[in-house]
């Protein structure tokens, strides 16, 4: 009876846990049969914010910049023409001193050739002397050889009429062969003089060559005796020397160097792909056979400037294009651009602006003329020959273009791109071509470019 009580009480517990259970099951099911299929909510597009400039069209100045060591275009090695010692030098001639020309350098002791010029003036005048002599003795054998040729015609007239006279026995023998004598000596006579004639002419030949000898003689005396003053050739800037009076110098004895001051030289190495850029493109370059220097010059037609910078300190030369060396340089391969500035010790400021002295480290810029309708973009907006735009749609694109040249900073494009396309100038990674752009335009990004490629600012 206590048992099924128990098994009783057992039974409605569990009874009681699972309708509950049961209930919900039948909740639950009825519940999934009436549910509706989920509907997906859109996603909203977010525009990425990126950097534009709209393409600039301008009239681009072709620049290059190279970099070489100045150097003056006249150089003058003072070297001793004669010898002797030394008996003047300039006040100023010392190291770094500037002299003009024609300043007396330094002279040198002109006895020695003085007196070698009055020797061969001496001899000179005895030369002529003789020539004087042998015109009057030629002068005097032509009046005696006149006179012994109107004595042989005289003798040969009466010759003529004794050997008439013979005939009749009216003239000895004797007398006739004495007259015949008297013919004979007479010729001898005219022929001795005119022998002495005839040597005349090989004398006076000697004479002149022998006064064109002592006159070149004395032209050399003359040189050298002008050669014992040394004048400045042209105005010049004087380099190391140590001369002194009464020092004693030899022929071919070198004495100083130095740098002429109306023109400086500087010698530019600039990249062959960029010295290029300076050419124009649409000029036709002459023939071979008539490339000479100022053809090369008119070619060149760019604008110079030479600059030196140390640290804060900056000073500018206007110069010009020169020549292009003979060959590029061994090392690295640059072209050689030699550039003159002329008059480089003008305008000088103490402690501001001095002097484009040799062996100053210098910048030179080239420009050529502006080239208009030209296209730039910046160079850090080019990848692999591609660059991003956004186009009408606010959509990210990408285009292929065509580079000109680089300069600088920036590149000039032969195609690809119009006017008025607004570039992206900032990383776009990651790129995503047909992605929604929020353009945001850099106005200082693109007055920068515009600046740097029509020539206002240094190049970068």
């Amino acid at each position: 009876m206590f048992r099924s009580r128990v098994l009783q009480k057992i039974l409605n517990r569990r009874t009681l846990a699972i309708v509950p259970i049961l209930v919900g099951l039948a909740v639950f099911w009825m519940m999934r049969d009436q549910r509706a299929d989920p509907v997906p909510l859109p996603i909203p597009e977010v525009a990425r914010s990126l950097r534009v400039i709209e393409v600039p069209e301008v009239a681009l100045v072709p620049r290059v910049v190279g970099y070489g060591v100045a150097r003056a275009a006249d150089k003058w090695s003072a070297i001793a023409q004669v010898k002797g010692r030394i008996v003047e030098v300039h006040p100023e001639l010392k190291a770094g001193a500037i002299l003009h020309a024609p300043d007396v350098v330094l002279k040198i002791d002109p006895t020695e050739y003085e007196i070698r010029i009055a020797q061969l003036q001496a001899q000179i005048a005895e030369v002529k002397a003789q020539q004087a002599r042998l015109q009057a003795e030629a002068e005097n054998l032509r009046a005696s050889l006149q006179i012994e040729q109107d004595s042989l015609k005289l003798a040969v007239k009466d010759l003529a009429r004794l050997q008439s006279l013979t005939a009749g026995n009216s003239v000895s023998a004797s007398e006739l062969e004495a007259k015949q004598r008297e013919v004979l000596a007479q010729r001898q006579a005219v022929q001795n003089l005119t022998n002495s004639l005839n040597v005349l002419p090989a004398e006076r030949a000697s004479l002149t060559a022998n006064l064109a000898a002592q006159q070149a003689s004395l032209k050399l005396a003359e040189l050298d005796l002008n050669d014992t003053v040394i004048r400045a050739p042209f105005d010049c800037r004087v380099g190391d020397l140590t001369l002194e009076v009464g020092q004693f110098l030899t022929a071919g004895q070198f004495l100083f160097e130095a740098d002429g001051i109306a023109v400086t030289e500087v010698e530019a190495q600039l990249p062959l792909n960029q010295a290029r850029t300076l050419l124009d493109p649409t000029g036709a370059l002459p023939h071979p056979d008539k490339l000479d220097l100022q053809t090369v010059r008119k070619v060149f037609d760019v604008d110079v400037e030479v600059r030196l910078e140390s640290g804060d300190f900056r000073v500018a030369w206007k110069g010009r294009f020169d020549r292009i060396r003979e060959q590029l340089d061994l090392q690295t391969r640059t072209v050689r651009i030699v550039v003159a500035v002329d008059k480089p010790y003008e305008n000088i400021i103490p402690g501001q602006r001095p002097p484009l002295s040799p062996g100053m480290f210098c910048e030179v810029e080239l420009r050529a003329k502006p080239r208009t309708g030209q296209i730039v973009i910046p160079r850090t907006a080019l990848r692999n020959g591609q660059v991003y735009v956004v186009n009408a749609d606010q959509r990210l694109e990408s285009r292929a273009v065509k580079i000109a040249f680089s300069q600088g900073g920036f590149a000039c494009l032969q195609a690809g791109l119009t006017p008025g396309d607004h570039l992206v100038v900032s990383d776009p990674t990651p790129a995503v071509v047909g992605m929604l752009v929020a353009p945001q335009r850099d106005l200082q990004a693109e007055q920068s470019l515009i600046a740097e490629a029509v020539g206002e600012v240094p190049l970068q």
